[in-house]
């Protein structure tokens, strides 16, 4: 199949990679306003480019995948859409609930896929835990605990587009919490503070946050994101219920340290995202293809994507009014695939 992408920065560029090396991807087109980028990006890993937008999507492709700036993210959804072409597009469909709600109000009735990129869905670690929730083995659920820990700060150009901390960081962990249980955030009281750079104040931003759910079944979750974990990348997320406790990310590379002394976890700390989902990603983009192919459904919709900016936008005004916020429903009626009976 020939897959046309959108943005070849950091995360693009890498997805450039990944898609090529997969055995379904049979042509690869690649765009982004940058010129010089895309075409480096498109030598390397031996694919097409397309000048324009127009000239992507006339080039005979059979998906695309999105990679550009949250801004772009609406309007090149929807020109997908228009071109029937399946679309895979990385968090969030838009910056804010009221244009997510216009753009899944477009694709409504539709049956032209929408796939958003939430990687943690496809790692190993992440799964398992899932998977034993689903089928008891945990007991009933009563904490969930998730870490978002980058080791140091973004560029300060980045931080005043990037929605905040908690739509920004937070927003994988809100996405997998429902995930793995299965279950909708009615409310979130959040918190947090700023021990480092300026810049973040200066964004109106946090360079630390807290957030504790509240899940419809009376679960609870806290979810912590910081920019300065000098240990190394940390991500986890630990699942504990009446009959037991499981933790996914918790493997030799975590960057922790034992007060008692242990030698384990002794492995090197990940720098960062991209090598610790890169299996994750290959997986997602994997998923893609045969989303593509029409052998499975999304195995994240533009739903799913709604629901976790709900919690993040409900977040980022919890901490700025100081109180509990209910999660905003849904602004017409769907139905949630990730919901167990």
């Amino acid at each position: 199949m020939r897959i046309g992408l959108i943005g070849t920065g950091r995360i693009g560029a890498f997805h450039a990679s990944t898609l090529a090396a997969l055995p379904a991807v049979t042509g690869l087109v690649l765009h982004d306003p940058d010129e010089r980028s895309a075409r480096t990006v498109a030598d390397r890993v031996g694919a097409e480019f397309a000048g324009d937008l127009d000239a992507l999507l006339g080039a005979g492709l059979d998906g695309i995948v999105i990679a550009a700036p949250t801004g772009f993210h609406a309007e090149l959804i929807l020109a997908a859409h228009r071109a029937g072409l399946p679309a895979f597009c990385e968090k969030p469909v838009a910056g804010t609930l009221e244009e997510t709600d216009r753009v899944l109000s477009a694709l409504e009735g539709s049956d032209i896929p929408l796939q958003i990129g939430f990687q943690r869905r496809f790692d190993t670690g992440y799964r398992a835990v899932r998977e034993a929730v689903a089928a008891g083995r945990l007991g009933w659920t009563h904490t969930l605990r998730a870490c978002t820990s980058d080791p140091a700060p973004p560029h300060p150009g980045y931080i005043p587009g990037s929605g905040g901390i908690f739509r920004d960081c937070s927003v994988h962990d809100y996405d997998v919490v429902r995930w793995v249980t299965g279950r909708e955030v009615t409310e979130v009281y959040a918190t947090g503070a700023n021990r480092g750079e300026e810049f973040f104040t200066a964004a109106g931003d946090v360079d630390t946050g807290v957030s504790v759910l509240t899940l419809d079944d009376g679960t609870l979750a806290t979810c912590t994101a910081t920019r300065y974990n000098g240990a190394g990348y940390d991500v986890r997320l630990e699942v504990c219920g009446s009959e037991g406790t499981l933790v996914a990310g918790l493997t030799e590379r975590a960057p922790l340290t034992s007060a008692e002394g242990t030698a384990w976890p002794a492995g090197t700390p990940y720098p960062g995202f991209m090598e610790r989902f890169q299996d994750a990603y290959r997986a997602e983009l994997t998923a893609f293809t045969e989303v593509v192919a029409g052998v499975r459904p999304s195995p994240c919709t533009g739903e799913d994507a709604r629901a976790a900016l709900a919690v993040a936008e409900a977040a980022t005004r919890s901490r700025a009014e100081g109180r509990p916020v209910p999660v905003s429903a849904p602004a017409r009626s769907r139905v949630l695939g990730n919901r167990r009976a």
